[in-house]
């Protein structure tokens, strides 16, 4: 007799892009309807359980919960083992975090910021759910990545996310490097990000290396008030000398080579 499929799926909720460091009306930035379907689960598997508690209690003062918040069921999405060098997880963890599922309940997956499984971990959750057979469905929500794109001018039909730079100097330099060199090859857009405490560095570090031709944009805290997008030439940058970036804000990097 074969297994009955699971009838509880994985849905991918998105979270503000604030990181609860200048907390929005949630509504500005979600529609009512993923804080309906949010508020209406019970099982969920989140980055940090505090910040999830958080961005819950956000949507508990809009949409009312199904129940109470320390009724409800918050995993942590495993980490790799120490010392496996491919920085895998065993399968078996993935499938015990997918277990609700297999009960008929939905289960939950948030991220810090943004939409899950994108520049974010859970994509091999993702991935699990398909292995086994459990219906993924996922609601609309901002991207740090696709809003800063779409404000900063560069190529939107080409472009590549290169995730986190090396941060040893050297090797963030020939990374760098690289990638201007392929953006000025393929006319691609490549978009890095970073964490927040670092963000200035990295821009430093970006207008020292890139040519000055190069034009650079940075998106930082998009959908938060005071949020922007500035694209100018590498030599612009330099000329104007603001290279200071909020610390606890999520920032976007993005350059297009001539």
């Amino acid at each position: 007799m074969s297994k009955a499929p699971p009838t509880g799926k994985l849905v991918l909720v998105p979270n503000t892009l604030d990181l609860g460091t200048t907390p929005e009306p949630l509504d500005t930035v979600l529609s009512r309807e993923v804080m309906r379907r949010a508020a209406s689960l019970t099982c969920w598997v989140v980055e940090n359980a505090k910040t999830a508690r958080s961005f819950l209690k956000r949507v508990d003062a809009v949409e009312p919960l199904c129940m109470p918040l320390q009724n409800l069921q918050i995993t942590e999405l495993p980490r790799a083992r120490k010392g496996d060098p491919k920085g895998q997880v065993a399968t078996a963890a993935w499938l015990e975090l997918l277990a609700p599922a297999f009960k008929g309940l939905d289960i939950g997956l948030l991220s810090e910021a943004g939409l899950p499984a994108v520049a974010d971990p859970g994509a091999a959750l993702v991935h699990a759910a398909h292995e086994a057979g459990i219906v993924v469905e996922p609601l609309a929500g901002a991207s740090a990545l696709t809003l800063g794109l779409a404000a900063s001018g560069l190529n939107g039909q080409r472009f590549a996310f290169e995730g986190y730079l090396p941060q040893q100097a050297d090797a963030r330099a020939q990374r760098v490097r690289e990638l201007e060199q392929r953006s000025r090859r393929e006319a691609q857009t490549q978009i890095v990000i970073e964490t927040p405490y670092r963000n200035t560095a990295l821009m430093s570090a970006l207008v020292q290396l890139l040519n000055p031709q190069t034009r650079l944009s940075v998106a930082c805290g998009l959908t938060s008030t005071g949020g922007w997008c500035r694209t100018r030439s590498v030599a612009q940058w330099r000329a104007e000398g603001m290279l200071s970036l909020p610390a606890d804000l999520p920032a976007v990097f993005m350059w297009l080579a001539d």
